[in-house]
C-alpha cells in the first residue's frame, strides 16, 4: 500500500468543510450537557436555537474530529486569553511555545479579523439613558464622532434627548465630519476611560458624512429633526439643502399607510403622479395604485404608457413634488411618517 494512503490526516484536513456553527455544536456535544448548559446561558436566544438545531442535526462524531474542535477550541481559548494580556505579539510568542510555531500562526490568523473591535463598540452596548447622562456634558465634537459609530437608532435617541441648541450644532459636526485618524479615536476613548480593545482597526475610517447625518435626523422625532434643519438653514443654508434634499426619497412611500397615502394622493395631480411612477419600483407602484380607484389606477397606468420616455430630471421634479406633499401633510399633523420606531428617552 503507498505510504500516501497511510499518512495520519492533520487537524486542518479532518475539519475542513465544516463551519463555525457546526463545530460549536460538535465542541458542545463533546463539553457534555452539564458544561454546555452552562455556556447557553452566554448565549442569544437565537444563537440557542441555532446551536440546537445544529446539535439535533449532528448523527454521529468521530473522536479524531471531536479531539481536532477541542484543540482548536483551546489554541483559540489560549489566544485571546494571551492577547487580553500583552497584545498580538506576546500571544504569539507564548502560543508558539504551549502549541508550536505552525499552530501559533494559524490560530492568530484566524483570530485578527474578528478581534478588529470597531471604535466606541463599549457604547454600542450601553442603555441610552446612560449613554445620554454619560456624554451630554461632553464637546459636542466628541459627541457627533461618538454619534457616527454607533447605531443610527441609539443615535437618533441620544440626539433627540440633547439641549435644542447643541442639536444643530452636533448635526452639522456629524455632516461635515469626513476621515478620523485612530489616533484622534483612541484620544477620545482615553478622555472618556474605556476599556476598548488595544486592536482597534488601524485603517483610517469615514464616519459622519451627510448621509451619516440624513439616516439620524430621519429617525429622530419631527419636532427635534425641523428644529436642526432650520438652524442648519441658518447657519449653513446649502448643507441644510443638501440634507433636506436627502432626508425623505419617494421611494419613503411606503412609510405610510393606506390611509396616509390617500390623503396625499388626493393632493396630487395625476400628470404628476404618472410622471413619478415611470421608474418608481414594483412596491412602490402596488402601495400607490392600490390606494386609487380602480377607474383612476388604470388612466394613470395608460398616461405612463403613452408618455415614452422621459427625462430623469422630469421624473425627480415629479417625485418630489409628491415627497414636499407628504412633508407638509405631516407638519401640519393630516399624516403620521413611521419613522422605525424605539424607544424615547425621557429628561
Amino acid at each position: 500500500m503507498p505510504a500516501a494512503a497511510n499518512k495520519k490526516k492533520g487537524p486542518e484536513d479532518v475539519l475542513r468543510g465544516l463551519s463555525g456553527m457546526q463545530k460549536a455544536a460538535i465542541l458542545l456535544i463533546a463539553l457534555g450537557p452539564e458544561k454546555s448548559s452552562l455556556i447557553f446561558k452566554y448565549l442569544k436566544e437565537e444563537e440557542i436555537e441555532e446551536l440546537t438545531l445544529e446539535i439535533a442535526n449532528t448523527r454521529s462524531v468521530t473522536p479524531q474530529v471531536k479531539d481536532a474542535i477541542i484543540d482548536e477550541f483551546y489554541g483559540v481559548c489560549l489566544a485571546q486569553q494571551y492577547i487580553a494580556e500583552g497584545g498580538i505579539n506576546y500571544a504569539k510568542e507564548l502560543l508558539e511555545k504551549a502549541l508550536g510555531e505552525d499552530k501559533a500562526i494559524d490560530v492568530i490568523s484566524r483570530l485578527t479579523s474578528s478581534l478588529q473591535v470597531r471604535p466606541f463598540e463599549f457604547i454600542r452596548r450601553t442603555e441610552p439613558q446612560q449613554l445620554l447622562t454619560f456624554i451630554q456634558d461632553e464637546h459636542p465634537q466628541t459627541i457627533a464622532l461618538i454619534l457616527s459609530y454607533i447605531p443610527t437608532q441609539q443615535a437618533a435617541l441620544i440626539l433627540s434627548a440633547l439641549p435644542p441648541d447643541r442639536q444643530s450644532d452636533v448635526a452639522k459636526r456629524i455632516a461635515t465630519m469626513d476621515r478620523t485618524s485612530p489616533d484622534t479615536i483612541k484620544d477620545v476613548e482615553n478622555i472618556l476611560e474605556t476599556k476598548l480593545s488595544s486592536l482597534v482597526n488601524q485603517d483610517y475610517t469615514i464616519v459622519g458624512g451627510v448621509d451619516s447625518v440624513v439616516d439620524i435626523l430621519n429617525t429622530v422625532d419631527r419636532a427635534t429633526e425641523k428644529h436642526i434643519v432650520e438652524t442648519l438653514e441658518v447657519e449653513d443654508p446649502e448643507l441644510a439643502d443638501e440634507i433636506r434634499k436627502k432626508m425623505f426619497v419617494f421611494e419613503d412611500i411606503l412609510l405610510l399607510d393606506d390611509r396616509s397615502i390617500q390623503r396625499v394622493l388626493r393632493e396630487v395631480e395625476n400628470n404628476d403622479l404618472a410622471m413619478a411612477c415611470k421608474t418608481a419600483n414594483e412596491q412602490v407602484q402596488d402601495a400607490i395604485f392600490r390606494n386609487l380607484s380602480s377607474r383612476l389606477s388604470t388612466m394613470i397606468k395608460e398616461d405612463m404608457e403613452f408618455m415614452g420616455p422621459v427625462r430623469m430630471k422630469d421624473v425627480e421634479e415629479a417625485q418630489q413634488k409628491i415627497v414636499n406633499t407628504i412633508r407638509r401633510l405631516e407638519d401640519a399633523g393630516d399624516i403620521v411618517i413611521s419613522r422605525g420606531g424605539g424607544d424615547e428617552i425621557v429628561v
